[in-house]
């Protein structure tokens, strides 16, 4: 199958009401703008901060968490909406939130036990999710105050820089690890999200951003008509509690087979053991690639809105959830009830439980390496 190339605009607007149309000509400079946000359970002030392209469209993204709070892309007619789950103002990302637009913990996705030995010498990790440690602990980097920095604008992008210094021992991982992560607003409507890390020990790292998308631009309604393809050949089975069991299974011959484009809810309730394990999808694939080489990871089509996302990645993996989760008991931007299954991630990543999984790519990293990856998503229309 092929897909038009025609990108019509990554439109991450306010929180208020969607902007009618986006301008057909570039005739802005991209720039970046900051207000206050909130403050924050320990008396900080939160910011929000505004990244603007060359066509008018925005991000806006708070140091609180890394979060991207609103993201609107335009829809074959040119339409502004929100694309991304969340809430109106800062409070209930402190408690509430599964991790909504958020950079996580030191290590995205789960580790068995919140234990691992590194070197000969265990570390014990909260345990925060069916006995098993998820996104770097209680509080991962999705509840901490980052240092941000608007960068500098040139002709084709507008740039948010944010620092995070986490503490030797923090939630129980092994050294001070300094964390930086770029956020690039692009004029051809990409959002790319550029990670780095050193370490002053070893330790374990697995960074990623959790938004749930949810392409038709009304963050209540059903996601299972999205169309989805994950470029993997292969994905990571898991037990009962979401842990790997170490095998590389085929997607061939399995609902977990999106090779080629298929909505999200032509199999999500088929009778297989996975599907049952995560209450739908829940589970990490294995991207073809060779190296580190920035990859296709994935896309998305909402029909009835055209909107069109790409994901493409330098990580090995990609792990996609279908919010199976989501319950009814959160209520979002403009009163929107998350129901499950209205929202989906694409979690460029490791694989989980990488530190307990010797045959897996390694989440190592010590003293003068530097950790760095990216990933892309990109909007269009077809």
């Amino acid at each position: 199958m092929s897909f038009p190339q025609l990108a019509l605009g990554l439109a991450l607007l306010s929180l208020g009401a969607c902007t009618p149309s986006t301008p057909n000509e570039a005739t802005m400079t991209p720039n970046i703008t900051t207000t206050d946000f909130s403050t924050t359970p320990d008396g900080q002030t939160a910011e929000l901060y505004t990244l603007t392209n060359s066509r008018g469209v925005e991000a806006r993204i708070t140091n609180f968490g890394g979060v991207i709070v609103s993201l609107k892309v335009p829809d074959r007619n040119d339409s502004l909406a929100d694309v991304v789950l969340g809430f109106d103002s800062l409070a209930p990302y402190f408690e509430d939130s599964p991790y909504f637009g958020a950079l996580i913990g030191r290590y995205g996705n789960r580790i068995a036990e919140g234990k691992f030995t590194l070197d000969g010498e265990e570390y014990t990790l909260a345990q925060n999710n069916m006995g098993n440690h998820l996104h770097g602990g209680r509080r991962g980097f999705d509840k901490v105050l980052w240092q941000a920095e608007p960068q500098s604008g040139d002709s084709s992008s507008a740039k948010l820089k944010l620092r995070y210094q986490s503490p030797d021992g923090e939630e129980g991982y092994p050294g001070a690890l300094d964390v930086t992560v770029v956020y690039t607003l692009t004029n051809d409507n990409e959002l790319r999200i550029d990670y780095q890390a050193t370490t002053d020990a070893p330790t374990v790292v697995n960074l990623t951003n959790h938004s749930y998308f949810n392409l038709t631009g009304r963050g209540g309604s059903s996601i299972l008509d999205h169309e989805v393809m994950i470029n993997a050949d292969r994905f990571v089975p898991v037990d009962s509690t979401l842990i790997p069991t170490g095998e590389l299974a085929e997607v061939a011959g399995t609902p977990l087979d999106f090779r080629q484009p298929t909505p999200i809810g032509a199999r999500i309730d088929e009778e297989h053991q996975q599907l049952e394990y995560g209450i739908g999808y829940d589970h990490c694939w294995v991207l073809n690639k060779e190296g580190e080489a920035r990859t296709l990871a994935a896309t998305v089509h909402e029909p009835n809105s055209g909107r069109f996302l790409e994901v493409f990645t330098t990580e090995p993996a990609v792990q996609f959830y279908s919010g199976n989760f989501l319950d009814g008991t959160l209520t979002g931007k403009d009163g929107a009830v998350y129901e499950q299954r209205t929202g989906f991630c694409l979690e460029t990543e490791h694989f989980p439980d990488s530190p307990n999984q010797p045959d897996f790519p390694s989440t190592e990293l010590r003293p003068g390496e530097t950790y760095q990856t990216s990933t892309t998503y990109k909007f269009s229309v077809r």
